[in-house]
């Protein structure tokens, strides 16, 4: 709909009117032969029912409706209208094309947003404070927003049992690759590549680590300490198939000969002071894996790779 024309200052021309509300044109359009001008709204309304220019019948569709020429929006921006907040007060007369940003900061438009003044904190339109109800509205928004919790919820169980078809899934998988490279040692090499690579890119994810006191080493780590560092690997994106073997990596009784008593970690201290190690991410730990020290002999280097736990001493 168009703009009443008794909110206009001045003479307004019959060509800026819109035939069919017969207000002044308000976000103007144009059919394409004829070039009669209308609302936007308006001539929309009307191609609902009809495919003909309200004016003279040409034939006319949504499709090909086009904006109106320059000069014709340039006339209606200069004109001058009365803000529609009048009755409320409001004095003031602008331009039209700055009307939009006057009522967004009109001082007397009922439905500018504003903080409630009771102390609920909420932002309402100016013209509900007198009937808002802060115990209401708070009570509204604690139901939405309990709907929303319980929305989530439902949506991480129903995640929980996608996971769990998805990880059986894997499982038997994994069983059946596993079967393949027992039967067939071309298969073996393929999965080997490709679990070899999983390493390489989980290791190249992680922070490099220095080990400044070697003598902090935890060589024989509790349950508790070895599931919080299976925990940290499992976040960082740890392969799952080499996961279970480097945590039991954490105890000496799993380590290489060259490392496997504190006698022989005295004497081979300069070999592993030359580790490339990886930090367990938020632990006192480092991972030093055989991709990352490919010049670390046998007795040195244990598969799928050494995981050390301080209780101090790692930067």
């Amino acid at each position: 709909m168009g703009f009443d024309i008794v909110r206009f200052v001045g003479e307004v021309d019959e060509e800026i009117l819109c035939p069919i509300c017969t207000g002044v044109l308000q976000d103007p359009v144009q059919a394409p032969v004829c070039e009669h001008a209308f609302c936007k709204g308006c001539i929309l309304e009307w191609l609902l029912r009809q495919s003909t220019c309200p004016v003279d019948r040409l034939s006319v569709n949504v499709l090909q409706l086009r904006p109106v020429p320059r000069i014709l929006k340039n006339l209606l921006n200069r004109l001058y209208i009365i803000c529609e907040n009048n009755t409320y007060g409001c004095q003031r007369v602008v331009k039209l094309d700055i009307l939009d940003n006057h009522l967004a900061e009109c001082e007397f438009n009922p439905k500018r947003p504003f903080p409630c003044e009771q102390g609920c904190g909420l932002i309402i339109p100016k013209d509900e404070h007198k009937d808002h109800n802060c115990v209401k509205e708070l009570r509204e928004l604690v139901h939405k927003q309990q709907q929303k919790i319980n929305e989530m919820q439902q949506d991480m169980v129903n995640y929980r049992y996608e996971m769990t078809g998805i990880k059986e899934e894997m499982r038997v998988l994994k069983g059946y690759v596993r079967a393949l490279r027992v039967c067939n040692p071309s298969v073996r090499a393929v999965t080997d590549d490709i679990e070899r690579d999983e390493i390489e890119r989980w290791s190249s994810s992680l922070p490099e680590a220095r080990v400044t006191r070697w003598g902090g080493m935890i060589s024989t780590p509790d349950d508790y300490l070895q599931n919080n560092i299976k925990q940290a690997l499992i976040e960082s994106g740890c392969p799952a198939h080499i996961l279970d073997d480097l945590v039991k990596n954490c105890h000496e009784r799993n380590w290489p000969s060259g490392l496997s008593s504190l006698e022989t970690r005295q004497h081979n201290r300069r070999h592993y002071d030359r580790y490339i190690c990886k930090r367990v991410p938020g632990k006192q730990a480092v991972i030093v894996l055989p991709c990352d020290n490919i010049m670390v002999s046998d007795d040195m280097m244990a598969e799928p790779g050494l995981i050390m736990i301080f209780a101090h001493g790692i930067e």
